[in-house]
């Protein structure tokens, strides 16, 4: 599968297939028994991934997917009630539409991970359906008071459950937040890393696809700002600097 992409965005009907066509994408997916759809919903519309972006991706996987492989959207809100975002924005109706799975993060099944690369967590509850599964992204591009950027890594904030990490008399989940956000987004992607990021950039005229970092500097690009100066993005830039396999020189 090609790293990312960009293309100018005519409609999601027709840019999507293009983009996933020129990610090659139809290869990779028929290796998965189990695919993973998850945008990012607000209590703000224009800040959320729209419908019409995921039914256009289902309608995609479905085609190109393996006969028996299973389709989930999921998303786990931050300080709303999914099930209510799902309603309000025309998630239930696709998900009914396609007989597909619909499942809110946060009060889903978890199972408890440890990894020696955590920067700040001990270990994180984990939602099972996520575990082999091919992860799939579908921010839409938006600023953040919080992390300056919301995209494809910020996303994975809400693969935290908020039945473990919702505080005490609080609404959102108050327990990622000990410390800076970056590090939650670190530690989570050490469970789990999207495969892929499909951003709705089209206020910017634009579909990006690809890997998940390098999806998100584009995005910082189209936002006028400098991905090293997002805590996050340069937190995760290194990271996957040090993982890079080293060249010996003879």
């Amino acid at each position: 599968m090609a790293k990312g992409a960009a293309i100018k965005f005519t409609s999601y009907e027709q840019s999507v297939p293009q983009i996933l066509d020129l990610l090659k994408l139809p290869y990779e997916l028929k290796k998965h028994p189990k695919i993973i759809l998850k945008p990012t919903l607000t209590e703000d519309p224009k800040t959320s991934t729209p419908a019409a972006l995921v039914e256009a991706t289902l309608k995609y996987l479905l085609d190109q997917k393996n006969p028996v492989a299973e389709i989930f959207i999921a998303e786990g809100a931050d300080g709303f009630h999914t099930e209510e975002l799902f309603r309000d924005q025309g998630y239930t109706a696709l998900a009914e539409k396609y007989g597909v799975g619909l499942i809110d993060l946060n009060t889903a099944e978890t199972e408890e991970k440890e990894h020696h690369e955590f920067l700040r967590f001990d270990s994180i509850q984990f939602p099972t359906l996520l575990k082999d599964s091919f992860l799939i992204t579908l921010p839409k591009l938006a600023q953040d008071p919080e992390l300056e950027l919301q995209g494809a890594l910020s996303s994975t904030l809400g693969l935290f459950p908020a039945d473990h990490y919702r505080g005490f008399l609080a609404a959102n989940k108050s327990k990622i937040r000990k410390w800076p956000a970056k590090y939650a987004i670190h530690d989570i992607t050490r469970c789990k890393m999207p495969d892929l990021a499909l951003l709705d950039s089209t206020d910017h005229g634009l579909l990006v696809a690809g890997k998940p970092l390098a999806v998100d500097k584009k995005a910082a690009q189209l936002s006028g700002l400098i991905w090293k100066d997002i805590g996050y993005l340069k937190m995760m830039d290194e990271a996957e600097q040090e993982e890079a396999p080293q060249i010996q020189k003879a």
